[in-house]
């Protein structure tokens, strides 16, 4: 049987995005194993259910293949399978649309050639006063 851990298999499925993140998250109780906390070193098994909750998301997954390695994400999918519960889903989609301060891309102030054509539009170019 292959030995992975466990904070080595979340970083590498891109559930977290450094293996250090991964092995707080499971030290601070935030990865559940039929709901009890585990320890970063805990090996993963094939069919495993784990529970995991970040600032941004919940998921509820389980474990189809072992990824020894970090992967792209059309490989990383593959290794586990999302079983999140309709009820987490919905929370999830409040939390992404939560307003961060920061503006959409291609939103807001007009840009130069925008402004150029705005101008125009309007009777003429700033140039020819």
């Amino acid at each position: 049987m292959e030995k992975l851990r466990l904070d080595k298999y979340l970083w590498a499925i891109r559930i977290f995005k450094t293996r250090t993140q991964a092995a707080d998250a499971v030290n601070e109780g935030k990865v559940k194993w039929n709901g009890a906390n585990v320890k970063p070193s805990r090996p993963v098994a094939l069919g495993e259910r784990y529970t995991i909750k970040t600032a941004a998301r919940r998921w509820t997954i389980e474990v189809t293949g072992l990824l020894h390695n970090r992967a792209g994400y059309e490989e990383a999918i593959k290794h586990y399978a999302d079983l999140t519960s309709e009820e987490d889903k919905k929370i999830n989609q409040v939390a992404t649309s939560f307003y961060t301060g920061k503006r959409m891309s291609k939103t807001g102030r007009p840009t130069k050639q925008q402004r150029r054509d705005l101008d125009n539009f309007l009777g003429g170019t700033p140039d020819e006063g």
